[in-house]
């Protein structure tokens, strides 16, 4: 790819086109002049490929939809056609992180199509990439890598690209796969450290959710946290208690800690201690209705049961401040009384946009010392 002179701007007319492309909306506005537009850019030549890559960075959904398929019909037109991709630009758009990750992975997929030897060496050097796919993928090429190692009895080999896959995967599934070939190796792995869930709680219930009302209906913890308080529960007074994780995922499960019933809500309340002010994701982990607040504030809920939690989050973005945070769940169970309807936990993590964690610093408390007589 070396040596080959970089594509000219993209022209005004095209220019134009992708802004009204990236102008569409809801309900179909803007969809008459972005058909028209779409056509302009399609009917383009390999040099509209990059500047179509870059329209969608920060583009909406629908916008989405009118460049991925432009960008296809370019390339497919220009292969089919013997002419040649613009490589140089294609790899440049690529190592450059600030262009959108659905973006950059286009163009990764094009260069491999087209070059799939520099792709593949490219790839080698993305294990910490800011694209959650691009990053995935090469996770999986260390994987089958140390499988390999593996299958050749080369332990050792295979147990440092193990863990080179794990201290890079994001993705549950490769990080749950890759623990379990470790284990089988005789290293297990602390994932409970590793994904950065939560151990230390206050639970407190159940309270009634009899026909679901308790999911709308507002119980005292919402109102404001006194750990010291008692409340009056589904079938008697119900207080907070302390509970620490120990399950490997960070579940915490309330059939334990309120008991196997059916109808109720409980509480979850844990703190989280920031080092600064930043950017953060709260990660739920649940198969039940909830509800997740964050220094008082409603994040977001989800009024379902019994749907397959078992690698599924929910990343609730947040805006951390310094020092203390406080982080409050509500979990409700509904009345089925399928064997499959009996789960009833949830787990959490904090982490940044792509999922690496973010340790909770609590301050250090600091003992007095004794004076001297």
């Amino acid at each position: 790819m070396a040596g080959v002179p970089a594509e000219a701007g993209p022209s005004d007319d095209l220019t134009n086109s992708l802004a009204i492309i990236r102008a569409v909306g809801t309900e179909g506005r803007g969809n008459a002049e972005a058909a028209v537009a779409w056509k302009k850019v399609a009917d383009s030549d390999a040099s509209a490929i990059v500047p179509t890559l870059a329209a969608m960075d920060g583009a909406n959904d629908f916008a989405l939809n009118w460049l991925r398929p432009a960008i296809d019909t370019l390339a497919d037109r220009a292969q089919k056609n013997g002419g040649a991709l613009p490589l140089p630009d294609l790899g440049t758009f690529l190592l450059d992180t600030r262009h959108s990750p659905r973006a950059r992975r286009l163009s990764l997929d094009l260069l491999a199509k087209a070059d799939p030897g520099t792709a593949d060496k490219l790839l080698a050097g993305m294990l910490n990439d800011p694209s959650l796919e691009i990053r995935s993928e090469a996770v999986q090429k260390v994987i089958a890598l140390a499988e390999t190692a593996a299958t050749n009895n080369n332990k050792t080999g295979a147990e440092l690209l193990y863990h080179q896959a794990l201290t890079s995967a994001r993705d549950i599934g490769q990080i749950d796969s890759v623990s379990k070939r470790l284990e089988e190796l005789g290293q297990p792995v602390d994932l409970l450290t590793l994904f950065g869930f939560l151990t230390d709680w206050k639970v407190v219930g159940p309270f009634d959710n009899t026909d679901k009302k308790g999911f709308e209906g507002a119980y005292p913890p919402e109102q404001g946290i006194d750990l010291a308080a008692t409340y009056d529960g589904k079938a008697k007074k119900v207080k907070w208690q302390n509970v620490t994780v120990t399950n490997k995922y960070g579940l915490i499960d309330l059939n334990q800690v309120c008991g196997k019933l059916k109808g109720v809500a409980a509480y979850g309340m844990a703190d989280f201690y920031s080092d600064q002010a930043q950017p953060a994701e709260v990660r739920l982990g649940c198969a039940t209705a909830w509800k997740v607040w964050l220094n008082g504030k409603l994040l977001f809920s989800r009024d379902e049961y019994h749907y397959d939690s078992s690698t599924e989050e929910h990343p609730l973005p947040v805006q951390l401040q310094p020092g203390r945070n406080i982080i409050l769940v509500k979990v409700c169970q509904n009345e089925t009384v399928e064997d499959w309807t009996v789960d009833w936990d949830f787990r959490l993590r904090v982490t940044d946009a792509i999922g690496t964690p973010i340790a909770s610093r609590p301050p250090v408390k600091v003992a007095a010392a004794s004076s001297q007589q």
